[in-house]
Parts: C-alpha cells; structure tokens; sequence
C-alpha cells in the first residue's frame, strides 16, 4: 500500500495520464472511497468546485483552475482503455486524504462522507461525453451578473463569486477619474483579491471576508483581476472602464 502512495504521489505532481492509469488499477481494489452508487453526487459536485475547483479544471463541474492537475486530461487515456469509475475513484479519495507532500494541495481538504462523495463525482464527471442533467446540472449556478458594478459616492464594490467558482460576479464595472476605494466582498473558502492594471488599486488578499485598498484612477479603460496563481488565467478577470 506504501508503494502505491508513492507513486499516486508522483502521478499528480507530474500529472501524467499513463502514470496515473497504473495508479487506478493498484489503488481499485485497497482504497476505503464508498461506493458510486451510494455516494451524493449534487453535494460531491458542490464540494468540488467550493474546495477543488480553484485548482483544477473540470469541465463539467465548469471549473477551469490551472494551478493542479486537469482531471478531464488525466482520465482521458483510462476512461478510453476502459476504466470503471471504481478505478478512478479509489485514486481520487486516495489523493484527498493524501496527496504527499510538496504538491501545495492540503490533505483531507475534505474528510468522511464528503470525501466519497467529491471522489464519486469526480469519478463521473472527469472526461466523460455528454452533459449533466436534472439536479447535477444545477447543482452549482453560476453567480455572474450581467449588470456592472458602478461606484458610489467614490466607492467600488465587486464581488467575488460565493460558490468559490474562479470569477467575479461583475465582470464589467464604472467608476469616475480621482481617489477610488475598492471593495472585494468574498464570501468563499477560496481566496481571491482584486488588481486594477496599470495602477495603484488594489485590494489584500481575504477569504470569507471583506478586503478594501484605496488608490487613484485616471481615465481610461482598465483591466482588473486576482493575481493568485492561476486564478487570472481561469477566468477571474473584468473590465473596468473610468471617466
């Protein structure tokens, strides 16, 4: 079992598909994951994108971190050997419990029955064809807003999307030229701040909280974004256009 750790442990540092296929064959039959069938698969699926997705794309789960592994990519190669979902499974919660070290993924990021059921989920959703349906399809909704944030007596208020889904609920949003202060509200377990390109706006870093930082902006047309790693790359980006 020690041996297999190992090399689960090499597989999602190198994220390489062939790897990790030996990797779901030796960890099917020793892994303590539940059963699929028995398994939540809404609340696997919304534990994902709140606990896993800032880090890893998987499309279905409409997650596109950057900075671990690409799971659909990952399983690619097995699901079309013919892989069952056990396999990929047993990988998976082995991975959550404990993922080794030096991979900057926290162990147990979730625990017990939860563990079994994002392990589930991802182990039906990573690379499969097709679309979600009934209550997978809308176990997570996309929060972005289609109106743009406006300033208010000087002050600027964005959101970051509570679901912990990698994007501000504003993408767009206006301001007037002189001293603004921005405001980052964060309702997630994910962390996130808030840059304005090109100038000295900027928030702290906050997870479930509010973060503020002041500056001054010029007129023009602006590009804000979390400077996380990966979260700019994903997605988590706006225009901000001043006057």
């Amino acid at each position: 079992m020690g041996r297999n750790n190992h090399a689960v442990t090499r597989v999602a540092r190198a994220a390489v598909p062939a790897a990790l296929a030996a990797a779901a064959i030796a960890f099917a039959g020793c892994s303590n994951g539940g059963s699929s069938q028995s398994a939540d698969l809404v609340n696997g699926k919304q534990l994902f994108v709140a606990k896993c997705g800032s880090c890893h794309t998987l499309a279905r789960a409409g997650t596109k971190g950057v900075v671990g592994p690409n799971l659909d990519d990952a399983f690619r190669v097995g699901r079309s050997e013919g892989w069952g979902e056990d396999s990929i499974r047993g990988v998976v919660y082995a991975q959550t419990l404990n993922p080794g070290i030096g991979l900057g993924m926290p162990a147990k990021i979730v625990e017990g029955e939860d563990a079994q059921d994002v392990a589930a989920y991802v182990a039906s959703a990573a690379a499969a064809p097709g679309k979600e349906t009934g209550l997978l399809a809308s176990a997570v909704k996309t929060q972005t807003s289609s109106k743009p944030a406006v300033a208010k007596d000087g002050v600027l208020t964005i959101e970051a999307d509570p679901t912990g889904q990698l994007a501000y609920v504003e993408t767009k949003a206006e301001a007037t030229a002189g001293p603004i202060e921005l405001v980052m509200v964060n309702k997630s377990s994910v962390a996130h701040d808030i840059n304005v390109e090109n100038t000295d706006v900027k928030t702290p870093i906050a997870t479930n909280a509010n973060a503020t930082g002041k500056g001054t902006l010029t007129a023009g047309t602006f590009t804000y974004f979390c400077s996380l790693p990966g979260h700019r790359e994903a997605g988590m980006v706006g225009k901000l256009v001043v006057k």
